[in-house]
Formats: structure tokens, C-alpha cells, sequence
């Protein structure tokens, strides 16, 4: 038997905090897709240092 019924506010928070959150993950993703696409391009290569001379 649960204490009390969950209060409206909690449903609407429960809903704003979910839509936050997979607003992130599509955020992470993008950015992670981001980092592999430049990575495996061809081009890509880690700078030398200079030589000082």
C-alpha cells in the first residue's frame, strides 16, 4: 500500500525531465558522431612537432 498518490506536479517534472534528458542523449550522440566521422576521414592525421633548429 503506497503512502499517498503521486501529486500531478510530480507527472509534469517526471515529463519535462525525460524530454531534458533524451534532448541530451541526441546531444551526446550528435557530438560523438561528430568526433568518429573526423577521425576515420582519411585526412586525418595527429601534427608532428617541429623540429627546433
Amino acid at each position: 500500500m503506497s503512502l499517498s498518490k503521486q501529486h500531478e506536479m510530480h507527472k509534469r517534472r517526471f515529463s519535462r525531465n525525460l524530454g531534458l534528458g533524451l534532448v541530451l542523449a541526441g546531444f551526446v550522440a550528435l557530438v560523438f558522431g561528430l568526433t568518429i566521422a573526423k577521425v576515420s576521414n582519411e585526412d586525418f592525421a595527429i601534427p608532428a612537432a617541429e623540429e627546433a633548429n
